[in-house]
C-alpha cells in the first residue's frame, strides 16, 4: 500500500467518524433513532445525510414553518 492510499483512507475515515458524529448527536437532539443514524453514518458516505435530512431535518424545519417560502411574500 503506498503513501497516497493510506492517506486516503485516513481521510475517508476522518470524514466517516465526523458524519457519524453529527449524525448521532443531531438525531438525538431531535429524538429520532440516533443510534441509527449514527452507525450508518459509519458504514457510507453521503447517503445517510442526504436520507437524514430527507427524514429528518426537511419535516421538522416545515413544521417550525422555516422552509415555506410562500409566507415571507
Amino acid at each position: 500500500m503506498t503513501a497516497g492510499e493510506i492517506a486516503i483512507l485516513i481521510g475517508a475515515a476522518i470524514v466517516l467518524l465526523c458524519q457519524s458524529n453529527w449524525l448521532f448527536a443531531d438525531a438525538r437532539k431531535h429524538s429520532r433513532y440516533p443510534w441509527f443514524w449514527g452507525l450508518w453514518g459509519l458504514v457510507q458516505c453521503p447517503m445517510p445525510l442526504l436520507f437524514y435530512w430527507l427524514i429528518v431535518r426537511r419535516p421538522a424545519n416545515a413544521k417550525k414553518g422555516l422552509g415555506d417560502e410562500s409566507k415571507h411574500k
